[in-house]
């Protein structure tokens, strides 16, 4: 009996190991554990499209990607080539666009509406002349009344120095009173003349004029003045020790406006240059024989 019983028994637990193998592997393919490995669908390569918002229309405008080459363009690319504009090159500050173009740097700076002055970038276009303003409408004066005291007409502003002289008479005067000329001028090594001197020497206005830039943020002129005589001319006076003037300061002509040194150069000197519409000139075709 016992013998039949035991020949019977491991039939049945076979079969229960087996039903409960068999439902634990259903269980799984439900979903009811972590560690099933997720379901790709291999038979189509189309992707569906992402549900749209209702009532959203459609975008017609640029893609992303040419709204990023757009924003990568420096700016005021769209001006390049035109007359009147200048695109940045490696190593230009403000400064120098200015003096090359015969211009006061904030005037460049303002006309671009420049945030930052001091951060140009290489291949940025600047307009490097004033924009065309629209003539002010005249107004007819009105007629006073029989017996009515007129108004006083308003007073007129005082003429800037800068534009009592034009084009080329200009009755210039040397930046030293002293101090012979170490280099004369030279178009490719040489954009002016060195006078030399020793340290503390007068350095004295060529003429008339305006300080449009005063400090040492152009290399290789140290401590640097430009002065502005009208639309045509502009003169720079460079090396000094001492400045004695300040940006947008009238000064006059024979006017001690610095003190001579040897700031960014290997010995004292003054490096003195004449631009006419910011191109460089020899300043002995306009000064005065000694």
């Amino acid at each position: 009996m016992t013998k039949h019983l035991r020949s019977l028994i491991s039939p049945l637990m076979l079969c229960a190991i087996a039903a409960v193998l068999l439902l634990s592997g259903c269980a799984s393919s439900k979903g009811g554990y972590i560690n099933q490995a997720p379901v790709e669908d291999r038979g189509s390569t189309v992707q569906k499209a992402a549900p749209s918002q209702a009532g959203t229309a459609p975008s017609i405008g640029p893609s992303a990607s040419a709204q990023s080459a757009s924003s990568a363009r420096p700016p005021g690319f769209e001006n390049e080539g035109k007359l009147g504009y200048y695109t940045v090159k490696q190593s230009d500050t403000l400064i120098r666009v200015g003096l090359d173009h015969g211009q006061n740097w904030r005037d460049i700076a303002r006309w671009n509406q420049l945030d930052r002055p001091s951060q140009i970038e290489v291949g940025q276009v600047l307009r490097v002349v004033p924009p065309v303003s629209t003539p002010p409408v005249a107004v007819a004066t009105p007629v006073p009344m029989p017996g009515a005291v007129a108004a006083p007409a308003p007073a007129k502003a005082l003429p800037d120095v800068a534009s009592k002289a034009s084009g080329d008479n200009l009755n210039w005067t040397w930046p030293t009173t002293t101090g012979a000329v170490l280099a004369g001028f030279d178009d490719v090594k040489n954009k002016g003349l060195d006078i030399g001197g020793k340290a503390g020497d007068a350095v004295l206005a060529a003429f008339d004029g305006r300080v449009v830039y005063a400090g040492s943020g152009l290399r290789g002129y140290g401590n640097l003045i430009i002065l502005k005589h009208n639309d045509t001319f502009l003169s720079a006076y460079a090396h000094n020790q001492t400045l004695l003037v300040k940006e947008d300061q009238t000064v006059t002509k024979g006017q001690k406006i610095a003190e001579m040194g040897q700031s960014d150069s290997d010995r004292v000197k003054l490096h003195f240059e004449i631009r006419k519409q910011g191109k460089p000139v020899d300043p002995a075709q306009y000064l005065p024989k000694r």
